[in-house]
Formats: C-alpha cells, sequence, structure tokens
C-alpha cells in the first residue's frame, strides 16, 4: 500500500507494480527498480515515453507534457518522464525488455581525437578505460555529466562492435556551456564522467522488414550507429537513408556514407537539404515529405527517426497515416531543452 511518500504504480497489461516516492517521476521510479518503459529525452519534448493513464492522478512538477496533442491529454495519454503520481495510479504501457539485462554505468572516458565535421559539427572519439567495456545497443545515448551537476545527451554514433573507443557528433549551441567548451578550451586527453547506455531508441533486429531511417541534422549519429551495426552483423535487409540538413556542406558524412553503399548494395541514401545552393540537384524540403514522395505508403517499414523536436512532431503523424502501425515507429527527439529533473538514486 502507499504512504504519504510512495505511490503504488501497476502496468495494466501485465500487472507489475513498482513504487514511486514523492516527487519522483514515474519513469524514474520504474527505472530505479528495473522496469524499462519507453523514453528518450527525459524532458517532454519528444513523446517517446507517451503512455495512458488508466486510474487515478497525476500532476507535472517540471516541465509541461508539451510533446502531447489536446486531444491526447483529453484520452488520457501521458508523458511518463514528466508525470508525477498524485496517490496510486493504474497506468498502460510497453514494457522494454531487451535493455532491461543491460547496466547503465558511471565511467570516465579521455578525449582521444577531436575533428571538425564543419564549422559547428564536431567529432568527438572517447577511449574507455582498458578495464571497461561499455554494453549498449545501437540508437543508446548518454548523459555527459557536468561540474554543475548538470547532464548533456548524445547520442552514440560508434556501433556496439566499437570496444576500445565511442564517438559523439557534437553540433555548437550558442549559449551552451558544455558545447561552448568542446569547440573553445577542450583539450586533448581531458577526462569526461558519463552515464550510460539510455533510451530505449536502438534497432529491433528481431523484425525482419526492411527500415526507413530518417536523421535531422546531428541526429544521424545513432542512425550512423546502426547502419555500421547491421554491416556488422552482415544484416543484408533493405535500408533506406534518409538524411535532412539545412546545406550540402552540412552533410558531413557523406563520403562515409557512400563507402557503406560499396559494402551493403541494399542501402539506398536520399540527402535532403532545406536551403540548397544553385547547383543542387536532390531532394529539397523537409526531410519527412521527402520520406512520403519516395514511400507513400510506409505500411511494409519499420521506421526509425532522430532529430529535433520540429522533425519529429511533423514526422509522427505523417507517417502514421501513410500506414506505419505506431508500435513500428521509433524515434529519438533531441533539443537544447529544459534540464531533466534529477534521478533518483
Amino acid at each position: 500500500m502507499s504512504t504519504s511518500h510512495n505511490a503504488q504504480i501497476r502496468i495494466a497489461s501485465t500487472g507489475r507494480e513498482f513504487s514511486a516516492r514523492e516527487d519522483e517521476t514515474i519513469l524514474t521510479a520504474a527505472l530505479r527498480q528495473g522496469i524499462v518503459l519507453p523514453y528518450s529525452c527525459r524532458n517532454g519534448t519528444c513523446a517517446s515515453c507517451k503512455c495512458r493513464l488508466v486510474e487515478g492522478e497525476i500532476r507535472y512538477p517540471y516541465n509541461p507534457p508539451a510533446a502531447l496533442e489536446q486531444t491526447e491529454l483529453h484520452d488520457g495519454q501521458m508523458l511518463s518522464c514528466q508525470a508525477v503520481a498524485a496517490g496510486d495510479v493504474v497506468i498502460e504501457a510497453r514494457e522494454i525488455e531487451q535493455v532491461e539485462d543491460i547496466p547503465v554505468r558511471l565511467l570516465p572516458a579521455r578525449v582521444e581525437t577531436m575533428d571538425r565535421f564543419t564549422d559547428d559539427t564536431m567529432r568527438l572519439r572517447l577511449k574507455l578505460p582498458a578495464a571497461a567495456r561499455l554494453q549498449f545497443l545501437a540508437g543508446q545515448y548518454i548523459d555527459i555529466l557536468l561540474p554543475d551537476g548538470k547532464r548533456r545527451a548524445f547520442s552514440l554514433a560508434s556501433p556496439p562492435s566499437e570496444k576500445e573507443f565511442i564517438e559523439l557528433h557534437v553540433k555548437h549551441v550558442d549559449g551552451g556551456g558544455f558545447t561552448g567548451h568542446v569547440f573553445g578550451d577542450m583539450k586533448l586527453k581531458e577526462i569526461l564522467r558519463f552515464e550510460g547506455p539510455l533510451g530505449t531508441f536502438f534497432f529491433r533486429r528481431s523484425s525482419d522488414r526492411p527500415a526507413v531511417l530518417v536523421g535531422g541534422g546531428t541526429g544521424f549519429a545513432p542512425l550512423k550507429a546502426m547502419v555500421e551495426e547491421l554491416m556488422h552483423a552482415r544484416d543484408e535487409r533493405p535500408l533506406e537513408l534518409f538524411w535532412g540538413t539545412r546545406s550540402e556542406a552540412d552533410l558531413y558524412a557523406a563520403e562515409l556514407i557512400r563507402s557503406w553503399q560499396a559494402e551493403h548494395p541494399a542501402l539506398n541514401f536520399v540527402p535532403v537539404v532545406s536551403e540548397p545552393g544553385e547547383d543542387w540537384t536532390g531532394e529539397t524540403g523537409f526531410v519527412h515529405e521527402a520520406v512520403l514522395r519516395h514511400h507513400p505508403d510506409l505500411s511494409g517499414w519499420d521506421v526509425y527517426m532522430s532529430g529535433p523536436p520540429a522533425m519529429i512532431h511533423a514526422a509522427r503523424p505523417a507517417f502514421i497515416t501513410a500506414g506505419v502501425p505506431e508500435d513500428r515507429l521509433f524515434y529519438d527527439s533531441f533539443d537544447f531543452a529544459p534540464d531533466v529533473p534529477p534521478a533518483s538514486g
């Protein structure tokens, strides 16, 4: 039974129960007790953690559920990463079994290389401690832990088969303390601390369907990890990679993708530029609209997309209308967003 300081959360479909501390989000409480619910951004902007409130009441003391439409709120939908139970509740939510056995670790890593892809995009390669191995699934992310107690999330651009290094793609953000440090005074051999792996955005290898991968900007990073891991596993399923950037110069991995195509003939790459130059002859506009021009019927595909919230918000309903069942539409949304509620220990 719940006390004045603890609420009992029950998952309707499985009957599993867990307790939430006072002011602890439902997601944080579940993860603390080894129950993995879908999640990505943890700041209320992406809707990956969307589930349904069946019984009881919730509140949003940290950030509003910005990723939900009013119709979804009226329908009982909620965001577990921001919702705090006001007493005992029953929810409808999917449990993600594939990541339950992967430990979330706190590790140091040494800055091994710093390479500028473009003026405002940096590749960091971080060397893991010799005795440490980071187990993760392609598509997951880590939180860099900053000295002031804040965290900054970055997708892992390297595949799990790479054991010695992890790779991050860092976009410079005006006013961003950490990205300002990366582009300003970060030095080789600097030690960073991180926690991970995190998130439930990963490639579902159990499916035998072909996949559409949709990236916006540095949202290419987790898709890179997915493609390279599939190639490492000699998985030859058809892949359609759509990558949207502002300019042609921002397609910083075009040469790498061409090298993939030489090894994986079933990979089709469609770059999409929103502000094309005079010589650009490829797709233009919004990346999700380019996907639909190529694939008006997506019912036979699994879809993975990673990028800023505006891209995810526009693409999600459009892809569902084009035939993708919601349980085959996976996404990771990231932004320079409000600080994440602190995890309970």
